[in-house]
């Protein structure tokens, strides 16, 4: 893959965004798929082979900053149902186009907003109970976020309503996402490597990019200090439906 600089300066935005997202505002990362989405017309699967590994560096900064806030039992509830979603988006990154790919995950991140706002309508001890009680909740979200994740590395708005239902505050939401996603990520790595979609050319293009994740994660860090935790919780909500949106167009 060979770019102009004015592609390079979009690359190294998305990669920035994508530090920003892992220490600041985690819903603003699909915003960076995006982008490299449009960069790479017709090239989604080489793509997604591209920013694994600048997720998993920018998880690296989250766990630093973060790692002493998460709550495991929420990982250990989502991450074996999460790996069943792995294999389940590696065949079907084999056997199904990008854009069959990327519409059956806006119906999922969709479906999940629907599942956030009816949770909102019922009392809070029959919303309480649903949340804890429900044996598909974890089970749905894990399996769908593996998936989403694996075809398209879009799995972060599935988590921010994983855990806003939990209701977890703004520090131990940061933690928690920072050891999950790093751990899910890793584990991504192997298959798509089988896939050719991780090789020493986008490696390379990582390399080069590398940098930017430190800006953005110096950035991220900053705004995490100043967001309420309200306003926290709309961001995080308005961007999960925008990037649902988006996969539709």
């Amino acid at each position: 893959m060979t770019f102009e600089i004015w592609q390079w300066l979009l690359l190294a935005l998305a990669t920035a965004i994508v530090g920003m997202s892992k220490t600041g505002i985690p819903g603003l990362g699909i915003l960076s798929i995006a982008i490299i989405f449009n960069l790479l017309p017709g090239k989604e699967k080489e793509a997604t082979g591209l920013v694994l590994p600048l997720l998993i560096f920018a998880d690296l900064f989250a766990v630093f900053f973060y790692r002493r806030h998460a709550e495991w039992k929420y990982f250990f509830r989502l991450f074996p149902w999460a790996a069943l979603g792995v294999f389940a988006g590696y065949f079907a990154l084999k056997y199904i186009n990008n854009d069959q790919a990327r519409l059956l995950i806006g119906v999922i991140l969709l479906v999940m907003l629907g599942v956030h706002f009816g949770r909102k309508l019922k009392e809070a001890k029959l919303e309480e109970k649903i949340v804890e009680s429900g044996i598909w909740f974890a089970p749905f979200m894990g399996i769908a976020g593996g998936f989403a994740t694996t075809v398209a590395n879009a799995a972060g708005p599935i988590m921010i309503l994983y855990l806003l239902a939990m209701r977890l505050p703004k520090m131990a939401f940061m933690g928690t996402a920072a050891v999950y996603f790093l751990i899910l990520n890793t584990f991504k790595v192997p298959f798509l490597v089988n896939l050719d979609l991780i090789n020493v050319e986008s490696l390379v293009i990582d390399l080069y990019l590398a940098p930017a994740i430190l800006v953005g994660a110096y950035v991220g860090r900053k705004i995490i200090h100043v967001v309420d935790q309200v306003l926290f919780e709309r961001l995080a909500l308005i961007l999960t439906l925008l990037a649902a949106l988006k996969l539709f167009f």
